[in-house]
């Protein structure tokens, strides 16, 4: 190997890393706020990739469907909790603006989906392709995880794996079994000596970088980032400071939700997406998140360009092995993480 495939090498493992970073750092929220072991993130970045793909066919995506089952969901769990408690209709208002939201983002997106006027802008695809995979975030929270906010963390990964399963399997009944790869959001390319940039690739850099700079934005300087860090430190405490850890827990998914959408967005355009394929780059995301407990921003984004390195360069040695040689990682990992974190027992 010469110098110059190493820089390509170096350049498709930093790429790749970047979208492992945002899935790492969406893993890491979750659970440091609600202590999830949250393995259908990848399913978000399907999700997303699809649901655009669908858009520019001219389709109507099959997420928005799901989107409408998980709001009625939601509004006929708070029309019986609010029937059992005796609420006022003020509270059952502002407790089902959630559902109500995502059936307003669901009737838009079917409308636009289908107008008679042609194909709505790209920009407008996107925007659409976002709020529809961000709004399932806070809405699975509701009905999957909310009722179970105090099981133990073994309880709450079962869940967890029985909601990939059930997105995996409607992945496969809304998009079929075959790939969709997106038109690139930018056509030019740039020759940096042996390098050649695609402007893909520049996108997938910046917005990598510009997501992870607003969130230390808002988790250092805004009330509602403090209230997360302070949820993840501490859930009793922040309990009693008045933080709900409901609201806490609908947030960080909403969020995870997103992170994950705008992760499929960006790599649609360079790698076919089938509907299982966030299930491996969710791994990936779960292999970084590692490096740092799972509780370590900094060290997950290392984490994570650490895996994009070892893969790109694992698969120039032994392309057949290059998922067996990440994964491999993990192991030595995980022992390291056992001797400087101590398991301590949960109470």
């Amino acid at each position: 190997m010469d110098l110059s495939i190493a820089a390509i090498l170096g350049l498709d493992g930093l790429t790749n890393g970047a979208i492992y970073a945002l899935v790492a750092l969406a893993l890491v929220l979750v659970f440091s706020v609600t202590r999830v072991i949250f393995i259908p993130q990848g399913e978000f970045v399907a999700y997303g990739a699809l649901t655009l793909a669908s858009l520019q066919a001219g389709q109507l995506p099959g997420t928005v469907w799901l989107l409408v089952l998980l709001a009625l969901a939601a509004l006929a769990l708070d029309a019986a909790q609010a029937w059992r408690e005796r609420w006022a209709p003020v509270r059952l208002l502002r407790q089902s603006a959630m559902a109500a939201a995502a059936l307003a983002v669901a009737g838009l997106t079917a409308v636009l989906a289908r107008s008679p006027w042609g194909p709505v802008p790209l920009l407008l695809q996107v925007v659409l392709t976002l709020a529809v995979v961000t709004a399932m975030g806070p809405l699975l929270h509701r009905l999957a995880y909310r009722a179970m906010s105090g099981a133990s963390v073994l309880t709450l990964l079962i869940v967890s794996v029985g909601v990939h399963f059930a997105l995996t399997g409607l992945g496969l009944v809304f998009f079929g079994a075959e790939g969709y790869r997106t038109p690139a959001f930018w056509e030019a390319r740039f020759d940096v000596g042996p390098l050649s940039l695609t402007g893909q690739t520049l996108i997938i850099f910046g917005v990598s970088a510009a997501l992870i700079g607003a969130l230390f934005v808002f988790f250092e300087h805004t009330l509602t980032g403090k209230a997360l860090r302070a949820t993840s430190v501490n859930r009793t405490g922040a309990r009693l400071m008045g933080i709900s850890g409901d609201a806490a827990g609908a947030l960080s998914f909403t969020m995870a939700a997103f992170i994950g959408a705008l992760s499929g967005l960006l790599i649609s355009p360079s790698t076919t997406i089938y509907y299982d394929t966030g299930f491996l780059i969710g791994l990936k995301g779960f292999v970084a998140a590692v490096f740092g407990g799972l509780a370590s921003f900094p060290m997950a984004l290392g984490g994570a360009i650490g895996v994009g390195l070892i893969e790109s360069f694992g698969a120039f040695y032994a392309s057949a092995f290059k998922e067996v040689i990440v994964f491999t990682v993990i192991l030595p990992v995980l022992l390291w993480r056992s001797f400087v974190d101590p398991h301590r027992e949960e109470h």
